[in-house]
């Protein structure tokens, strides 16, 4: 939650009067002085105080799923189970929703929680938070292929995708089993990566975003709250800059 709206649910008074404390240098996180309010603070993560007083944060909620294919990452659906009604009702908490998109056939890791300004940090271009797949590609993939991605596929249109690193696994004239990180979410950019270079995706799963990695014990349609270490290795996203 950002600093301002702590504040701000604790009533120390009006925006004018919580900027003004701001200004003063009297706001700290982790006893350093924060002077903008849209600094995000996590209760598990920092420290807030004022005047030399703590400060209670409220709680956030952060859950790693195990995306099953079928479900839509959306909040609701009027068609299609949504990744929300996963949720057990002890965790159908107020806020929360799923953090970027996975295509509806689409497996593997993602995060929901109820910090929009977290989240909204993860999906920024300009922080270029990595995404690694498993992906089935239909027919061999080589040395080229993976010469191309490094360099930034081109979509037909003329859209150009960051570069990215293609991995191959196993390979075969039939079908290849590949890894594939990439630094920016465009719309189904997987799926057109290799059709740019005539081959169809048949499996895809997401195995990582950022520093959180999909846990092994999961199967598809389990989730877990986060760790407090996932948790710390997510510290860095809860600056704006």
């Amino acid at each position: 939650m950002r600093v301002d709206q702590v504040l701000a649910a604790h009533a120390f008074g009006s925006k004018k009067t919580i900027k003004r404390l701001f200004q003063r240098r009297v706001v700290k996180v982790d006893g350093s002085v924060i002077t903008e309010g849209s600094f995000n603070v996590e209760r598990q993560l920092h420290q807030l105080t004022v005047e030399g007083k703590t400060v209670s944060i409220p709680k956030h909620y952060y859950f790693l799923f195990n995306k099953p294919a079928g479900v839509v990452t959306a909040r609701k659906d009027n068609k299609c189970q949504t990744i929300l009604d996963l949720l057990s009702s002890k965790d159908k908490h107020d806020g929360l929703y799923p953090v970027g998109r996975l295509d509806r056939d689409t497996e593997g890791l993602l995060l929901v929680t109820d910090n929009g300004q977290l989240g909204y940090q993860l999906l920024i271009p300009n922080k270029k938070v990595s995404k690694t797949y498993q992906v089935i590609v239909n027919e061999r993939v080589t040395k080229e292929d993976v010469m191309a991605f490094s360099k930034g596929i081109e979509f037909i249109g003329g859209e150009v995708c960051l570069p990215a690193e293609l991995k191959i696994i196993s390979t075969s004239e039939k079908n290849s089993l590949v890894e594939l990180t990439i630094h920016e979410g465009k719309f189904h950019q997987v799926k057109k990566m290799f059709l740019a270079r005539g081959k169809k995706v048949t499996y895809l799963k997401r195995v990582a975003m950022g520093p959180l990695e999909l846990d092994a014990i999961l199967k598809p349609g389990d989730y877990r709250e986060l760790t407090l270490t996932e948790l710390q290795q997510l510290k860095p996203y809860f600056r704006e800059k």
